[in-house]
């Protein structure tokens, strides 16, 4: 009876070893899959809005042909670079082409490879090549001073932001909603999982704004229910100064818009202060 129950335990021990082991493949193969949601068709275009704007397509140097808006401002302030988050496409944010509008800013959106019309599909270096395609774009074809640009990014996008302006001196730097690495976010929803070894995803803002000189505003909600604010607050620590932070409220993917003035007024004092 005894050796008959050890080989059922055993037996059960393999199975569930196997078992995880068949989850840890799965979620090393599929991590694109989990991290990147694009949608190619284009809703709406800023014209929806009422702006002008011009649509561009910019060559990468490894040979990708991504889609770009570039919405200029009557009198403007600067120009914002517009890194988005990982979900949909740039015709999914007029909500906040409309704000920075508003505020006085020229804006050029872009979207990664693999997102609305840009061709490819998105990996981690990929989307800091758009990154740095579009950063080009603007100083060497529209010749905009680097210290007019702000580079903004929100979600994923922060840590896009966080690559560029580590590259470029940008005139500030501005991070929503954004966490320290994807293996430490990763780790926070699937505990059970060896995040941390198999991540082939790195996205490491934490590294980054401890070397970032220029001035920074950091923008979280203590309600995101996607990225925590604790991670905001961290990269917020981490950083050298000049920084500021501000808190707004409501969710991750609408929380700009249900802060409204306290959004709004923030990035305007933050813009006129460095601006």
């Amino acid at each position: 009876m005894y050796q008959k129950i050890k080989r059922m335990l055993i037996t059960l021990s393999i199975g569930l070893i196997l078992g995880y082991l068949v989850i840890v493949v799965f979620a090393y193969v599929r991590q694109g899959k989990m991290l990147y949601f694009p949608m190619k068709e284009i809703n709406e275009t800023p014209k929806n809005i009422g702006l002008d704007f011009e649509e561009i397509t910019l060559k990468t140097k490894d040979g990708i042909n991504i889609s770009a808006w570039y919405i200029p401002a009557e009198n403007e302030r600067g120009v914002l670079l517009f890194c988005h988050g990982n979900a949909g496409n740039i015709s999914h944010r007029l909500d906040s082409i409309r704000i920075f509008h508003d505020l006085g800013l020229s804006v050029l959106i872009f979207d990664y490879r693999g997102y609305g019309k840009s061709e490819g599909s998105p990996t981690e270096k990929g989307t800091y090549v758009d990154a740095e395609t579009a950063w080009d774009h603007l100083v060497n074809v529209k010749n905009v001073k680097p210290e007019k640009i702000i580079i903004f990014g929100r979600s994923l996008g922060s840590a896009v932001a966080a690559e560029t302006a580590l590259k470029h001196k940008a005139g500030a730097l501005i991070i929503e909603s954004g966490f320290t690495s994807v293996p430490a976010l990763g780790s926070r929803f699937f505990p059970y999982l060896p995040v941390r070894l198999i991540s082939r995803y790195h996205y490491s803002t934490i590294e980054k704004v401890g070397k970032i000189d220029i001035p920074k505003l950091f923008v979280h909600s203590p309600a995101d229910e996607i990225i925590p604010f604790d991670h905001g607050l961290a990269l917020y620590k981490k950083a050298k100064e000049p920084k500021e932070f501000l808190g707004i409220t409501g969710g991750h993917n609408e929380g700009f818009l249900i802060s409204g003035e306290r959004y709004t007024d923030g990035l305007d004092a933050f813009i006129t202060k460095h601006f």
